[in-house]
């Protein structure tokens, strides 16, 4: 039997924003959520090459999503973070069963994040290793 999430208020506030159409159709799912770190698993089913191994594309898709969304839980309410930079270094291929993505910050800065994203087989064994960096922003309050 799967133990229910607990929920926190970075789950909260995760699920209050959505996660966006995207990471939704590859079965993006949050675990843990807090400006320190924050992870969410996807399946490798639906998430494959031709060949069976899953997408270097899918690893991208859930870093770019812990991180992003790490980013905006940091930059707090009336500021939108955004994606500037990724980069990926696929080093395992998975072919069944979930990944999961542990995202940490590097840098917390009041205009520019950094976070590493590690993403793992069931087994444990790392399978990529993510970096985006996100600018912070003031988003203009609404006339």
């Amino acid at each position: 039997m799967t133990e229910p999430l607990q929920t926190t208020p970075g789950l909260d506030w995760a699920a209050e924003r959505g996660m966006g159409a995207l990471a939704e159709k590859m079965g993006l799912r949050w675990v843990e959520f807090s400006v320190e770190r924050c992870v969410a698993t996807m399946p490798v089913a639906g998430n494959t090459q031709p060949v069976g191994l899953m997408h270097g594309g899918a690893y991208v898709v859930l870093g770019e999503s812990l991180g992003s969304m790490a980013a905006n839980l940091h930059a707090g309410h009336g500021r939108l973070a955004v994606g500037v930079d990724i980069n990926a270094t696929h080093t395992r291929s998975a072919t069944a069963g979930t990944v999961t993505g542990v995202c940490t910050p590097v840098h917390l800065g009041r205009s520019i994040t950094v976070h590493e994203i590690v993403v793992s087989d069931d087994q444990g064994r790392r399978c990529s290793t993510i970096r985006i960096t996100n600018m912070i922003k003031d988003v203009p309050e609404p006339d």
